[in-house]
């Protein structure tokens, strides 16, 4: 308090004179204090004493309009944002904007650093160890190959990567399905029934080692080039209880031990262009490569030897793929690619095109043409095992020839809450050769299937239906059952149901023709799905189905699915047995699923399924035997490693 006298006016002065040493001036308050009022009495003065009011002040002036704006150099006032540069504007019709500065207030100062692996090393917060692949790991592409330590590497510049993946797939399947009796050499004496005991046992380990070198930063566009070279060594075991099963000398037993290296990847990808600032692209790529026709595999879904360009169009709401492949020659028993065998006169030409949110938002459609030409008349081969698989030991045993275009049209997405999944095919074209006939034939099949789900909470609901067109006379001109080129259905159940993960024998025990495949859900009647050709004359197939799968915890999932299938039409199947009626009911196949993710990631995942086919009508009237077996049962136990 300065003794006979306010403050304020004081405060005032010095703050019109300017603060010495840099300090800010102190506004006042908006209401000084009542001791300072004009006749107001100060407790110990007197009335001779009153404070006279302090003259107003205009502060914007005293202070100065450079003081109000200007930010003083090393400090910052309190409140006190200073003003922001101009707003950025882009170009780019139709693309999304970046923020405002305004909502960046504080960092102008900040600039941008060239890239992320640089950042982390800098800030030292991730040590790089070799085995990680949660961290920041050169192998595993996370930052750019260091030249110096690679001289021996012909590459040029800063941006080259490399990617090491690594997978080890086990598997333990007892199984049982109709295993026919060796009429030639039985196991037991006195087996003269037409069907012996079911069960079988398969084991199969595969290790799977892929590498890739990668040029251009692929954060946010395609790689410049890359070259990608993948091989998987499989050894399996198999066990029957008849002979002449695993193979076609009966005196080499019931089991087998086999293995096989084969090449999964070889591919160079090359990119051709961007065609927008927002990295729409065009590339190229030849080589032994995955590719998979439609949303679930239910035409083609292999690695193959292909030539194939692709690319994008309009912010990637269109995507479109170009593809020449030459398929290769399958080793039996692994299922992988040999490439030491010349590769079959089978090739596919497939043109697609996707585009998101049509027709509605929210839902992907996809239109494809795919012709696959087959000159494999007159080539006689011959599986691992010793059976012959071309020509199929089916009809006249004659080679085939035949063009077919599959028209197709689908949708991937939702609907609102609902996940829709659906694909159409018609199938058009000639067969040199009708197996029945030796005639030629005009292929006229189609094909229809459609997965509806509704997610609630962590529960999934789901109803499935296909239906596959069936051969009415195998004796006509006309071939009217529907064959996929090499299906692999991710479709009610996938290889936890029973009738898409077992392949059924039909004649010879799947030895000359099976009713299905492994990995697949037609009755196509075909020698193998690997080895064999596409077969026209079948009995179709439908199916209708229902599930859920209940998500217990991030790491654990519970699936369970119904299914319950039929023929088309058993015209075929009565011709080959020489039976005046079968009827259409395969039966229910029922199963269940545990998937467990113990770090709740894929590196390490481990399923145990089990599925039970209840047979109908008509699959018992083609597989009854002595025994009157009443289910037949798959169980699946599988663990998947991958770094």
């Amino acid at each position: 308090m300065i003794e006979g006298g306010s403050i304020w006016p004081i405060i005032a002065t010095f703050a019109a004179q300017g603060a010495p040493g840099g300090v800010e001036p102190v506004p006042p308050p908006i209401d000084p204090p009542a001791a300072g009022a004009a006749g107001a009495v100060v407790p110990g003065q007197s009335a001779d004493e009153l404070v006279p009011p302090p003259p107003p002040v205009e502060w914007k002036h005293a202070i100065g309009e450079d003081l109000v704006t200007q930010v003083i150099e090393g400090r910052r006032r309190p409140g006190y944002r200073p003003d922001l540069p101009d707003q950025l504007s882009q170009d780019n019709i139709g693309a999304l904007r970046p923020p405002p500065p305004q909502a960046f207030p504080g960092m102008e100062d900040q600039l941008p650093v060239p890239d992320r692996w640089r950042l982390i090393e800098t800030l030292g917060v991730v040590k790089e160890r070799w085995f990680d692949p949660y961290h920041q790991n050169m192998l595993k592409g996370d930052r750019a190959i260091d030249r110096a330590r690679v001289p021996w590497l012909p590459i040029k510049g800063d941006d080259w990567f490399f990617a090491l993946s690594a997978v080890s797939d086990s598997v333990l399947e007892p199984r049982t399905f109709p295993i026919p009796v060796g009429i030639q050499y039985p196991e037991r004496p006195g087996s003269n029934d037409v069907f012996g005991r079911p069960e079988s046992l398969v084991a199969s380990q595969t290790f799977i080692v892929g590498a890739a070198l990668i040029k251009g930063n692929t954060t946010f566009k395609p790689p410049d080039v890359e070259y990608r070279l993948t091989l998987a060594f499989n050894m399996n075991y198999a066990e029957v209880p008849e002979r002449r099963i695993l193979f076609v000398q009966p005196s080499r037993g019931r089991t087998r031990f086999d293995n096989f290296l084969g090449v999964q990847e070889a591919f160079i990808d090359y990119h051709l262009k961007n065609t927008s600032d927002r990295y729409d692209f065009e590339s190229l790529r030849v080589g032994i490569q995955p590719f998979q026709a439609d949303f679930r595999g239910f035409l083609f879904q292999d690695s193959q030897l292909g030539f194939r360009l692709f690319g994008n169009r309009d912010n990637n709401r269109i995507q479109y793929n170009l593809a020449v492949i030459w398929r290769l020659e399958k080793d039996t028993n692994s299922g992988l690619n040999d490439i030491t065998q010349t590769p079959r006169r089978d090739v596919i030409l497939h043109a697609n095109l996707y585009r998101q949110d049509f027709p509605v938002v929210g839902l992907t459609s996809e239109i494809s043409a795919t012709w696959n030409i087959n000159r494999e008349s007159d080539h006689i081969q011959f599986d691992d095992n010793g059976f012959p698989v071309r020509p199929a030991l089916i009809g006249n045993l004659q080679g085939r020839d035949y063009d077919v275009i599959y028209f197709g049209y689908g949708v991937d997405g939702r609907v609102g809450r609902i996940n829709v999944t659906a694909m159409g095919y018609a199938a058009l074209g000639s067969d040199r050769n009708n197996v029945f006939t030796g005639r030629k034939a005009d292929i006229r099949s189609y094909f229809g299937a459609a997965e509806l789900s509704y997610d609630q909470d962590w529960m999934r609901f789901r109803v499935s239906g296909l239906y596959a067109t069936g051969d009415k006379d195998p004796f006509d001109d006309k071939q009217t059952g529907f064959d996929a080129i090499f299906e692999n259905p991710i479709f009610a159940g996938a290889d936890t149901s029973y009738w898409i993960r077992q392949a059924v024998p039909f004649i010879g025990g799947g030895r000359a023709i099976g009713l299905t495949g492994r990995n697949g859900v037609l009755n196509s009647l075909r020698s193998s799905k690997e080895e064999g050709q596409s077969n026209f004359v079948n009995p179709g197939t439908v199916l209708l189905g229902a599930g859920a799968d209940f998500d217990l915890a991030p790491q654990f999932r519970l699936s369970t699915n119904a299914n319950h299938l039929w023929f088309d039409n058993t015209q075929v199947l009565q011709v080959l047995r020489s039976e005046g009626s079968i009827p259409k009911a395969i039966g229910w196949d029922l199963s269940v699923a545990a998937i467990w993710r113990p770090k709740a990631n894929q590196n390490i995942v481990g399923r145990l399924s089990g599925a039970v086919l209840l047979p109908g009508a008509g699959f018992r009237d083609l597989f009854e035997n002595q025994r009157r077996d009443n289910a037949y049962v798959s169980i699946l136990a599988n663990m998947i490693l991958s770094f």
